[in-house]
């Protein structure tokens, strides 16, 4: 598989090979659970720009965001990471709710909207990817395609809807966002019909996006940059922006934290500068993660919509992290998890 952001990182490398400083070997630890393929490659440029030595934890595909999450909250009072970059945002918000996180104002935030970004410091957004459902383009024509989430309850798609976990990961985001968004009454509701529909529930994302390509199913919810992969590979698969129309596209930055007590506190503040960058932005954007830039005036991924061409789900994050430990502990029963 190619894979654009091992490109761009190996250029960026060369480029920088003559021209890196030379600074002593600092050392930074950072949890990280944007998937390696993409998040590897900007840490190694960064390393390279800067002589500081990045030592990366990432988390695993069926546990994504949530295992990185428990082991900070584990290591609270013995912390051994200094930022955690999620690819998710509630997790980020259970970690600031429980005392993990610190406070810290990047003045590279200055050019990222002020709704992907905690008031208080705690976190900031960048990069964002969406919810989407995905579809076989050899077993389902476009014009049929579910334009919503609740399409996916239609009979006439019995068994043939797969969706990751919805303990893990973005998953765990997107049904609190929905739970925040319906009430308890519509979104247990939904999930019942997905169960009684015969959902498939597997491991992760990208895990219900090659099910799709394969036709072992024929849709599923997963994300913009799961989907973008097969894409890049050929594979018969599309994609539709969900509920544009209704509730809104959910919309999931990735968000960067600096840790409690961080035993290296100054080197995160500066890899947490550098993250929050327009360069990684681009960098983001132009990878197979396709992320959508927060900042204006930074050119998007191809093929993907700016934020300003559609309607986000109106999300209050808060408001969702509060409700995922309820909200898993209904699915486990609603779902038989």
């Amino acid at each position: 598989m190619k894979t654009h952001a091992a490109l761009i990182a190996t250029l960026a490398l060369v480029a920088l090979n003559a021209c890196a400083p030379a600074t002593s070997m600092d050392e930074v630890v950072i949890y990280v659970s944007q998937d390696r393929v993409f998040s590897e490659p900007v840490l190694l440029v960064y390393e390279q720009k800067t002589g500081v030595r990045v030592r990366a934890v990432y988390d695993t595909e069926e546990t994504k965001s949530t295992g990185l999450a428990n082991r900070l909250l584990a290591e609270k009072n013995n912390p051994q990471a200094d930022v955690f970059w999620s690819n998710e945002p509630v997790r980020t918000l259970v970690l600031k709710e429980r005392g993990a996180l610190a406070q810290y104002i990047s003045p590279q935030a200055e050019g990222i909207p002020s709704v992907f970004k905690d008031p208080q410091g705690y976190w900031t957004g960048f990069s964002a990817r969406m919810r989407v459902i995905v579809y076989n383009t050899r077993l389902v024509k476009e014009t049929e395609a579910p334009r919503s989430i609740f399409d996916l309850t239609d009979s006439k798609w019995k068994g043939q809807v797969a969706i990751a976990d919805p303990r893990f990961g973005s998953t765990s985001f997107h049904v609190a966002a929905l739970y925040a968004e319906l009430g308890d009454e519509r979104a247990d509701e939904f999930f019942r019909k997905l169960k009684a529909n015969d959902v498939k529930i597997v491991p992760g994302n990208s895990v219900v996006r090659d099910m799709v390509a394969r036709g072992e199913v024929k849709m599923g919810l997963t994300d913009t940059d799961d989907v973008n992969v097969a894409i890049e590979d050929h594979q018969p698969v599309a994609m539709v922006l969900p509920d544009g129309d209704g509730i809104g596209v959910p919309v999931m930055p990735n968000m960067i934290s600096l840790v409690a007590r961080a035993p290296r506190a100054e080197a995160g503040k500066r890899l947490i500068d550098y993250l929050l960058s327009a360069e990684v932005e681009r960098m983001l954007a132009a990878s197979e993660a396709v992320q959508i830039p927060l900042r204006a005036g930074v050119e998007g991924p191809k093929h993907m919509p700016a934020l300003s061409s559609f309607k986000p789900m109106t999300m209050d994050y808060d408001k969702a992290a509060d409700r995922v430990e309820d909200v898993t502990k209904r699915l486990q029963t609603i779902l038989g998890l």
